[in-house]
């Protein structure tokens, strides 16, 4: 059986240019990046400004587990299986981030069939966005302490630097680290600390942003630290927009490669849902949408995750209306939530998949909250029994969902027919109600409150002594109208990553708070998740080589 990197290898690609003309898009309405991938121009999202929106579907899943679950691959064969059925659809989805290609995780690009390609470029450097929001983070973090070492004219304290660095790889040994060591001329020595780029600010910004202009007034009002009076001292205060967007300027840009199928997929931004928002960016689901009649996008991890986010930061922050929700289960993945270990999962164990199957439940029971249409659907594998499948089909069935089999990652487009025609049937005729869970107006309090009891199931929360007095610090400067960023493990609906299943009668501790005042949300941080990744005891990194003749192998 061929390894999806080996798949993705022996794909015959079609020129980017002929993917694109189908959707009205010529070859003057985009940036070649060489042959087979391209940025979206300026001129071409400001000429399909004024078309009417295609429908909007939102692919999640279950929280994920080791047996895999595979919400990417199901959302780029739903893709294909609407090309398929004649239908004039196309993708949005997040760029890889390298810190988990080269850690855990892997690849992600699909997987076996339903990948989108090429498959090493977009797991790379790609077209350099995440480069320029690196750029670009540091170089406000080089400007601020910059302005300490030069007099600080602003009175900024810093004690209270609230502006992290970055970098696009998992490095544990750079939370929390000592700068400014050596000579006078080498700054003040303080404490500082790295994030992953994909949870940087600027990520978020860059996401959020609907253009050029946009993007430079979020820039601005990004808190980096606070002065001796305690008012804020932002990115603007420093002088610092016009250079980072000057960086920023063409990754702002979207993406657009291909399906194997030769599908096309808008590719842009790529923050992580379990310490950031999760979704790719605006403008990359605004422009699919009015290129194509039917946009299909994904959110990180599960639906606690990702789609709580989607729903209530993206789709209220850019007035998106979902008509439809794909949410991703696995039998093999059920069974793991009821207690099965790993190496045993492909036995069938109906009593197993009745304990596990509660997770699924919980997702369902969330989205449902939403007002937006359910269709579940199993990624198929060849261990599974039909007895375990009949009984998830009538589980989700009994709830009032839709459900299909998906056998992309084996057929590619054809084995998500039976998906797209659900699809299709709920787009026709089922209305999408969507409305976030919490109103703007909500305290900060209540609306991590109701996030914790409405989506996790908690009994209440608790907050650090640190967390609390910095929720009432920020509803004093005006940010208590923000919504909520939930920093969490993904693996729980709790925020105990080993609280399988449908926890109950836990309480979640809220660790840390701090603004993202350019995005426009305030974070919460959750238990003990971490905004910089470390690698594992064996990385990918191990794996992944290159031959004399510089083909990439190993990269998933």
């Amino acid at each position: 059986m061929k390894s999806d990197i080996e798949i993705a290898q022996s794909a015959v690609m079609e020129p980017i240019v002929d993917v694109m003309k189908p959707y009205g898009v010529t070859a003057d309405d985009i940036e070649m990046y060489g042959k087979y991938k391209a940025k979206l121009s300026e001129d071409l999202l400001r000429r399909v400004s004024d078309r009417p929106d295609g429908k909007l579907v939102l692919v999640t899943a279950i929280n994920p587990t080791p047996a895999g679950e595979g919400k990417t691959t199901t959302s780029i064969g739903l893709g294909q299986a609407f090309g398929k059925l004649g239908k004039k659809a196309m993708l949005a989805l997040r760029e890889p981030s390298l810190g988990p290609c080269f850690g855990i995780k892997g690849g992600a690009a699909g997987g076996g069939y339903a990948q989108v390609v090429p498959m090493e470029d977009l797991n790379l450097h790609f077209t350099g966005d995440f480069h320029a929001i690196t750029a670009a983070n540091n170089l406000l973090a080089a400007l601020l302490d910059n302005h300490i070492q030069q007099g600080n004219e602003l009175g900024i304290d810093a004690r209270t630097i609230c502006w992290k660095r970055c970098e696009d790889m998992n490095d544990r040994v750079l939370r929390n680290i000592v700068v400014g060591l050596g000579a006078k001329a080498d700054g003040f020595v303080r404490e500082d600390h790295f994030v992953i780029t994909v949870a940087s600010e600027i990520m978020a910004i860059f996401c959020l942003a609907t253009d050029l202009k946009d993007l430079k007034e979020r820039l601005s009002r990004i808190i980096v630290a606070y002065n001796y009076e305690g008012a804020p001292v932002t990115a603007g205060d420093l002088q610092a927009v016009g250079a980072m967007a000057a960086l920023l300027k063409d990754a702002l840009l979207p993406n657009v490669i291909q399906t194997l199928e030769h599908t096309p997929a808008i590719v842009h931004g790529g923050p992580f849902a379990n310490i950031a928002h999760g979704c790719n960016s605006v403008r990359a689901t605004k422009a699919a949408m009015k290129l194509a009649d039917i946009t299909v996008t994904e959110a990180g991890f599960g639906a606690d995750l990702g789609a709580e986010k989607f729903f209530d930061i993206k789709c209220r922050m850019a007035g998106l209306h979902p008509d439809a929700v794909v949410l991703v289960a696995t039998i093999r993945a059920l069974k793991y939530n009821g207690g099965v270990a790993k190496e045993d999962l492909s036995a069938e164990n109906l009593d197993a998949l009745k304990k596990g199957i509660v997770n699924l439940e919980k997702h369902i029971e969330n989205l449902q909250k939403y007002g937006v249409p359910i269709v579940v659907t199993l990624n198929s594998f060849v261990t599974d029994t039909k007895a375990e499948t009949d009984f998830v089909q009538k589980f989700c069935e009994d709830r009032g969902c839709e459900f299909a089999l998906s056998e992309v990652w084996e057929k590619g487009g054809e084995g998500g027919i039976a998906l797209a025609n659900k699809v299709l049937d709920v787009l026709e005729h089922k209305e999408s109600n969507f409305a976030p869970l919490y109103a703007d107006e909500l305290p900060l309090v209540e609306k991590i409150e109701t996030i914790a009891k409405e989506i996790y199931g908690a009994d209440g929360v608790d907050y650090s002594p640190a967390a609390k007095r910095e929720l009432a610090h920020l509803t004093e400067i005006g940010m208590g109208n923000c919504p909520v960023c939930m920093a969490k493990t993904q693996y729980s609906l709790s925020d105990n990553a080993k609280a399988l299943g449908r926890p109950e009668g836990f309480r979640i501790t809220v660790r840390e708070v701090y603004p993202s005042a350019g995005a426009g949300f305030v974070v919460c941080v959750l238990g003990n998740i971490m905004t910089m990744p470390g690698l594992p005891k064996k990385p990918a990194a191990y794996g992944i080589d290159v031959t004399d003749d510089g083909v990439i192998t190993g990269l998933f």
